[in-house]
């Protein structure tokens, strides 16, 4: 009778070590696949949007009854131009690393033959001598795609007389900036442009240039739209997207640390009389273009 205890013991014993190691082992069958690759997930691949997505800030319109607000339409950028300033009012593009390429800067800087028939047509050279940098408004480094993307840039209604302290070194900081956030798989939606009259440049103060009348911006300000890589844009904004707006004084004493001159999209609408982000909902809007950005700068 003890034999058959004894051996019945055994037997239940060697059971439950069998049942012990069924368990561990579908345990590991359960844990192992969260550290394997997942699969079936696939990686959002930038593409070439409308650069006006977000809305048209100053509801220009392409028709020569508005040459002040003139709105133009080209492959690598949307803008409103005035005839009377000889400048932009607003440059919006979209920059993606879908614009990025390895085409280099072209330089040629040279006027738009796509303005008007009579319309003035500021040249390549009107700005010599003036102390004034040509500024882009859509930078060159955000077009390299191709030839023509970067040449695009280099047209003078992309331009505004821009002190060469703010032209090469705060400006440029931010714009270097937006691609390292391009570069770390985002996509970007920027408007940009001048504000009233009177800048300083490296030789002096002056309201104009040019015998063309070119008007010198006292401000010049930048709003930027920040969204990871993906598709129907205009609805993935929230409440919290990071939302970056600049307003900076047009002057050689500016500090080239470009944080320094955030702002809300707010105060830049109350300034300039422009809607920015008009396609996102009301209720965003306000909680995003209220805000200044706290972010990092480099």
């Amino acid at each position: 009778m003890k034999k058959l205890i004894s051996r019945s013991r055994i037997i239940a014993l060697s059971a439950l070590i069998a049942m012990s190691a069924i368990v561990i082992s579908c345990q590991k069958e359960n844990i192992e696949p969260s550290n394997s690759p997942q699969t079936g997930i696939q990686k959002a691949t930038a593409t070439r949007d409308d650069n006006m997505a977000l809305g048209n800030p100053s509801g220009a319109v392409a028709s020569t009854s508005y040459p002040n607000n003139y709105l133009m339409t080209k492959t690598q950028y949307t803008m409103s131009y005035n005839d009377s300033k000889r400048t932009c009012n607003w440059v919006s593009w979209q920059c993606s690393s879908a614009w990025i390429g390895s085409a280099a800067r072209q330089d040629d800087f040279r006027n738009d033959t796509s303005l008007p028939s009579g319309w003035v047509q500021v040249g390549g050279t009107d700005y010599s001598g003036s102390g004034f940098d040509r500024g882009h408004m859509c930078p060159s480094a955000d077009r390299t795609g191709s030839v023509t993307d970067n040449s695009a840039t280099f047209l003078m209604t992309n331009m505004v007389p821009q002190a060469p302290t703010n032209n090469q070194q705060t400006w440029a900081n931010l714009e270097n900036y937006c691609r390292t956030l391009v570069n770390a798989g985002n996509e970007l939606y920027i408007i940009s442009g001048p504000y009233g009259q009177g800048g300083t440049g490296s030789s002096g103060t002056k309201s104009t240039i040019s015998t063309k009348n070119i008007v010198v911006p006292a401000y010049v300000w930048k709003v930027i739209v920040v969204l990871p890589v993906g598709s129907s844009d205009v609805s993935r904004i929230t409440s919290s997207t990071r939302v970056i707006a600049v307003w900076m004084p047009n002057t050689q004493s500016i500090s080239t640390a470009w944080g320094g001159y955030r702002t809300t999209v707010d105060y830049i609408e109350s300034m300039t009389g422009y809607n920015f982000l008009s396609n996102v909902s009301t209720t965003i809007q306000s909680a995003i273009e209220s805000k200044v950005d706290t972010g990092a700068t480099s």
